[in-house]
């Protein structure tokens, strides 16, 4: 198998984050409609949870590969770079969905 460049292993890491974001937002966007009203104690319960679940989804997205390429394989500037390349692709697509909504509001 042919070995993966850092910068695209950061680019598909980027886009399942961002892609897991726009599937939590879904849930947020119509959560109502599929659960109907909480009025108890249960629809802030629920969005705490989805909410932790999401920072460890996120987190092992993220720094899964970064901390087998630091603490596995010793590879410590491959691993700073990759999860510096991973923050440059998610602050990229970050600009690319504000100037998308931008454009889509006017």
């Amino acid at each position: 198998m042919k070995k993966l460049s850092l910068p695209f292993i950061a680019f598909l890491q980027a886009s399942g984050i961002t892609f897991y974001c726009f599937l939590i937002s879904n849930v947020f966007l119509n959560g109502s409609k599929w659960f109907g009203p909480l009025p108890t104690f249960l629809g802030p319960a629920l969005f705490l949870m989805l909410f932790v679940v999401s920072a460890i989804i996120c987190t092992l997205i993220f720094g899964g590969y970064a901390f087998n390429l630091f603490l596995i394989q010793k590879n410590t500037k491959s691993a700073i770079k990759l999860i510096a390349y991973t923050t440059g692709w998610l602050g990229l697509f970050t600009i690319f969905l504000i100037i998308f909504l931008s454009f889509m509001s006017k």
